[in-house]
């Protein structure tokens, strides 16, 4: 993966300056297909979706499951590995990295993933965004609260927490202390809405198109709104949002997968 700055651009929306950072993950020619999921939010109280997800991992036909942030409900640490339920979802990472490429990108629940966890798990680190180069295509990929424009105090509290300061301040606390305050961000609905964002909120669609325009795409896949679909975001530009997972509350659970012919979306694949 190589890392390339971009250019600066006018904003589409008045809300933003330029283009973020980004990088580039160009896929080998021989691969057939690359899986997308997010948004699964695993943590012991979801045992059926953690094992939907263990078993897809484990028995899809693709060559990369590109994961985009939120695969776990809270992560306040790579502490946390030490821990049996954690322990268990990086040894099946690692299981199934030695099968096919599995790669991550944060999300506003799991942001504190740290190398550790990429290590453990044989994870490959993607930045927030990625533009990938497939068969001739390019792709961005986002996690999507950083779109989320109209939602001002959720974007001041995301600038403040992904801060050096403020994540090395936090991960010196001790982990039962982080655990403490993940527990109560849990319960306390004002706290969880200012952590994940309005719920009503979604991408800036002008910004997005910026995105892809500047970086030389014509789609985008993202997470983090729970809207499942594809939309034309203007003419030439496609948006592909990804499901969140639950199959213990409900029957959500889906995976969007990129070929040559274009993209799909499919049920995760269940063990044989």
């Amino acid at each position: 993966m190589a890392g390339r700055g971009a250019p600066a651009a006018p904003a589409a929306s008045g809300r933003s300056t330029a283009l973020p950072a980004f990088f580039e993950m160009a896929v080998p020619d021989s691969w057939q297909a690359i899986d997308f999921i997010s948004d699964l939010h695993l943590c012991e109280a979801m045992p059926r979706t953690t094992e939907a997800w263990a078993a897809h991992l484990r028995h899809t036909r693709a060559d990369c499951v590109v994961m985009l942030g939120d695969l776990f409900e809270l992560w306040v640490g790579d502490e946390l590995i030490d821990r049996p339920f954690e322990a268990r979802c990086v040894a099946l990472m690692a299981e199934a990295a030695s099968h096919r490429e599995l790669a991550f990108m944060v999300g506003n629940r799991d942001f504190l993933a740290g190398p550790r966890l990429w290590r453990d798990a044989g994870l490959r680190a993607l930045p927030d965004p990625t533009v990938l180069d497939a068969w001739g295509q390019r792709v961005v990929l986002s996690h999507g609260d950083a779109l989320c424009l109209a939602d001002g105090p959720y974007q001041a509290f995301r600038a403040e927490v992904r801060s050096e300061a403020w994540r090395d301040g936090f991960l010196a606390r001790p982990l039962d202390e982080r655990l403490r305050i993940a527990a109560e961000i849990r319960q306390a609905s004002q706290t969880r809405r200012q952590f994940d964002g309005d719920t009503q909120a979604d991408v800036d669609p002008a910004e997005a198109v910026k995105w892809m325009h500047g970086l030389g795409a014509q789609e985008m896949v993202h997470g983090h709104t729970h809207r499942p679909g594809s939309q034309p975001l203007a003419p030439g530009f496609k948006r592909h949002v990804l499901s969140d997972w639950d199959l213990d509350h409900g029957s959500r659970a889906e995976v969007l997968r990129l070929t040559r012919d274009g993209f799909e979306r499919l049920p995760p694949t269940p063990a044989p």
